[in-house]
């Protein structure tokens, strides 16, 4: 059995936005161990590390892990990446009903590190509630026999750290596919009021913006949901950047008609190819934890952008073993931000998000559940 010392120590590590609480090269080692590791163990990812520049022994003095060649994350819809341990593993994908996929496998450790993760972050934050019962409402697909949509499986896996009460679904199984149920997610959110329970609210921020914008339009009146209710959102918007609503004007709606404080209205950045938790903070800003490192690339040469550029979003973790992904560029563009020119405390580095790049046929996770607004 592969053992992984280093890696595990850093996704380990209790305290997510404290970089001076990572011991001096635990990084460094740990994204050399399982680099090495994909290159023993991933068919072709040395060959890859070689048509770069690289070979395996300059991963021990490697301090700039922007220097590793990342993989594009649209290429895991071309082709399934996966290492020895990946062959058994459990496979997530990221679109809805239509679409191209990436494929992703998770062996257990890689998962097990994902969600350590989200849990130490929930704990910063105060959300890990065992002792408080809440209802939910899930805004993604309810599942259907096994979960491999990777935005479901994160779903499911957010409630536990309140004990569920209630749970609706705003995407309805139809036996052929899904149906968003607007009037349904407006008649929870009424009973949730009443009900007193904090309530605790998942998914696409579209659908969240489409019932509330019902709601305005056939005169359902306001609603106070409890104290301690949470909106956690996820998936992002359909491509459309002109439909987009800007996070403030959500945030301020959902305070106006819902009754919860912008402050526990917070948007998470993730995808299949990289699940690392990038959530935002009071001030509603995406900062890295200690588990990863972010870089900006210039789009034209791949080449590292500093603070205060935009271009496309990139992440090294070592979290990963099952597939060679601990290198990703993503599809969106961003900027990235010192901790400092944030002020909600924390130190490590943030980024804002502008969009996707491109207009090429692959497709979120979101932009295939948007199409379930379009008879609306």
């Amino acid at each position: 059995m592969t053992c992984f010392p280093f890696s595990d120590a850093l996704c380990a590590l209790p305290h997510p936005y404290c970089p001076d609480s990572v011991p001096d090269g635990l990084f460094d080692q740990a994204m050399a161990e399982i680099s090495r590791f994909h290159c023993q163990q991933t068919p072709d990812y040395e060959r890859w590390l070689n048509a770069n520049g690289l070979a395996i022994q300059d991963l021990e003095q490697m301090k700039d892990w922007s220097l590793l060649p990342p993989i594009f994350a649209n290429f895991f819809k071309q082709r399934l990446l996966s290492s020895s341990t990946g062959k058994d593993a459990l496979e997530l994908t990221s679109s809805g009903t239509t679409g191209e996929k990436s494929r992703l496998r998770y062996d257990n450790r890689s998962m097990t590190a994902a969600q350590f993760m989200v849990e130490r972050i929930f704990d910063h934050y105060h959300w890990n509630t065992p002792d408080t019962p809440c209802n939910y409402l899930l805004l993604s697909y309810e599942p259907e026999g096994r979960i491999t949509l990777g935005t479901s499986y994160t779903d499911q896996f957010l409630c536990r750290f309140a004990p569920i009460n209630r749970l609706v679904y705003g995407l309805r199984l139809t036996g052929d596919g899904h149906e968003f149920d607007v009037f349904g997610v407006i008649a929870a959110l009424q009973s949730f009021a009443e009900e007193g329970l904090p309530v605790r609210i998942f998914g696409f921020p579209a659908f969240l913006w489409h019932a509330l914008e019902r709601m305005r339009d056939t005169g359902v009146a306001d609603v106070q949901l409890p104290a301690r209710s949470l909106v956690f959102f996820g998936g992002g918007w359909k491509t459309q950047a002109a439909r987009q609503i800007p996070k403030s004007t959500l945030y301020a709606r959902i305070h106006q008609q819902l009754g919860i404080e912008t402050a526990s209205c917070r948007d998470g950045y993730g995808a299949v190819e990289h699940p690392v938790p990038y959530i935002e903070c009071a001030r509603h800003h995406f900062h890295v934890p200690v588990y990863s490192k972010a870089y900006v690339r210039n789009p034209a040469d791949f080449s590292v952008l500093p603070y205060g550029q935009k271009g496309l979003l990139g992440f090294v973790s070592p979290y990963i073993s099952s597939s060679p992904a601990h290198a990703v560029v993503m599809s969106d563009l961003a900027t990235l931000h010192p901790g400092q020119h944030c002020g909600c405390g924390l130190t490590s580095d943030w980024f804002e998000l502008h969009g996707r790049a491109g207009t090429d046929t692959g497709r979120s996770c979101a932009m295939a559940a948007a199409e379930l607004l379009g008879g609306h």
